[in-house]
């Protein structure tokens, strides 16, 4: 059966204690010569926390922001505009546990005839009890891995992340994740797509679990986007302070709180490593790669698995067909038979 890294939500927040004290091998790679003048850059839940955070430091870097958000539209937008001093942001609906959002969501960026230099796969929940959606699924499950799938294989499919081999740069997908993936269960493909009960303990764990998945997509797209000149990263940018915990029953809220506050990051400082992997030359070449913080390292061993890779992917097309008629037109033509690894 699936599980995650931890149980206990305390005992999973006491765990970022340590990251708060580590040494960060790459923080000074940071420049501020690292800019996205000219760049168009996606991030997902970007209205509040760590998406906030990297809205207005892009911004600040020159890039043309879309916010992709479910709320708070257009409020956030303003303020990012305000404290970045940019006026190239702007915010659109993205609501990631309903198809038909993302479907809307694409058909605009396409008509828009949009080229994505950065897309950052930032949006997720974390949830005290399981969330059934319209579409069977739960929610946790969805938002936080299956809306990744459909997305960006609709962005690709639309060609709004599009091959380059003129000398610009690569394009980059970002993936958002954690540290707490490490431990987490091999993937359970009987329970795939299942829809399950769940309380608070479960909800931590399938949190880390959900990442592991995650992860091993990031390493399939990498592999499937090798020779597509685009680069797919991977980056847990450490405890952050955010307002992810807003649905947690009232005292467990308090307590996570005070140790966010004590221990954990600011969304500005939490966005730095992201900004650096986004577009620091130091990740032109380096596709496939992950970071936890500012320090290199490697994912879980069980993510780099070809064959589990494979069998993810195939399980994830076969579950979105299922649930999303939309789906069978899509044609996923950036990627030959030859070109499959595994």
């Amino acid at each position: 059966m699936a599980h995650g890294r931890f149980d206990n939500p305390v005992i999973a927040s006491l765990a970022g204690v340590k990251d708060f004290f580590s040494k960060q091998k790459l923080e000074d790679h940071l420049k501020d010569t690292d800019r996205a003048d000219g760049k168009t850059c996606i991030i997902t839940g970007a209205n509040s926390g760590l998406g906030y955070a990297m809205a207005v430091e892009m911004a600040k870097r020159g890039a043309r922001v879309i916010m992709a958000c479910r709320s708070q539209i257009p409020e956030a937008g303003e303020k990012v505009k305000m404290e970045s001093g940019s006026d190239q942001v702007e915010m659109l609906p993205l609501d990631l546990s309903k198809i038909d959002s993302i479907h809307q969501f694409v058909e605009t960026l396409k008509k828009r005839n949009l080229s994505i230099d950065i897309t950052i796969l930032n949006a997720g929940v974390a949830l005290p009890k399981a969330r059934k959606l319209a579409s069977g699924q739960e929610e946790m499950f969805f938002v936080n891995y299956l809306s990744n799938f459909i997305l960006v294989n609709l962005m690709l499919a639309n060609g709004l992340i599009e091959n380059r081999s003129n000398g610009m740069a690569k394009p980059r997908i970002l993936f958002i994740s954690s540290d707490s993936h490490q431990g987490s269960s091999a993937i359970d493909f009987e329970q795939f797509g299942n829809y399950e009960d769940y309380g608070v303990s479960k909800g931590i764990s399938y949190y880390s679990y959900y990442k592991l998945v995650l992860n091993t997509l990031a390493i399939e797209f990498s592999r499937r986007l090798e020779n597509k000149n685009i680069n797919v990263l991977t980056i847990c940018p450490g405890p952050v302070h955010s307002n992810i915990i807003r649905e947690a029953p009232w005292l467990l809220r308090k307590t996570l709180g005070a140790i966010f506050s004590l221990v954990f990051r600011k969304p500005a400082v939490a966005a730095r490593p992201v900004i650096y992997m986004a577009l620091s030359k130091d990740y032109e070449d380096k596709n496939g790669s992950y970071l936890h913080m500012f320090n290199p390292k490697k994912m879980d061993p069980k993510i780099y698995i070809p064959e589990e890779g494979l069998k993810l992917w195939d399980y994830s097309e076969r579950l979105w067909k299922q649930i999303d008629p939309k789906a069978e037109e899509i044609k996923f033509n950036y990627i030959t038979e030859d070109e499959k690894v595994g």
